[in-house]
Formats: C-alpha cells, sequence, structure tokens
C-alpha cells in the first residue's frame, strides 16, 4: 500500500565486506527496511574491507569505514521510511555496540 505523499523508487544501496561476513547483516537491514517502506528498492553489493556504506538516493548517509561500527537499524529504516515522505536523506548517527576484545 502507498500513502498518500510517498516519493516513488527510494534507492538505498549497501556496499558491505565480504571477508567480514557481513551479507547477513546487509540481508537483514535490506528486509526490514522492506518491511516499513515499500517503495525501497535496496541492493547489497560486496565492496572493501571493513566497509558497510548506505547510500539513500545517492547521498552516503553512513559510513563504518568512518566509524568503525554498525549503524542503528532502527534508526536507518526511520530514516528511508522519512525520504520515502517526502524528508531529504539524513545522516544516521546511531551505532550498535562495538564487541571488541583485546586481552
Amino acid at each position: 500500500m502507498v500513502s498518500v505523499g510517498m516519493k516513488d523508487n527510494i534507492k538505498v544501496h549497501i556496499e558491505y565486506c565480504g571477508a567480514c561476513d557481513y551479507g547477513g547483516h546487509c540481508l537483514a537491514l535490506a528486509n526490514a527496511i522492506k518491511k516499513s517502506t515499500t517503495n525501497a528498492s535496496v541492493i547489497c553489493k560486496k565492496g572493501r574491507q571493513g566497509s558497510f556504506e548506505i547510500l539513500l538516493n545517492d547521498k552516503l548517509v553512513y559510513s563504518k569505514l568512518q566509524t568503525m561500527a554498525l549503524p542503528d537499524y532502527e534508526e536507518v529504516v526511520n530514516v528511508v521510511l522519512d525520504v520515502s515522505n517526502g524528508g531529504e536523506p539524513r545522516v544516521i548517527k546511531g551505532q550498535q555496540a562495538i564487541n571488541c576484545a583485546i586481552s
């Protein structure tokens, strides 16, 4: 169902690190986006090592290469939904906890 005021063809491109096994993260995020925003097209593509880069309508809104953490999926979904309702893409600031132990 498409609501009045929804933009057509919201493009979400996610570049993920295949060596880091982030493909599952990309698919989980893609499913969450598609569930909330039916007019979003999500493409998951293997890319640079350590990457999890999200472009929304060709604008970089999140970069794991810059933050060293995966994004907060709920915030990503909300930003995509806002854009589908006429808003502008905005930078995603929320992050998942970094699980890094140095021994």
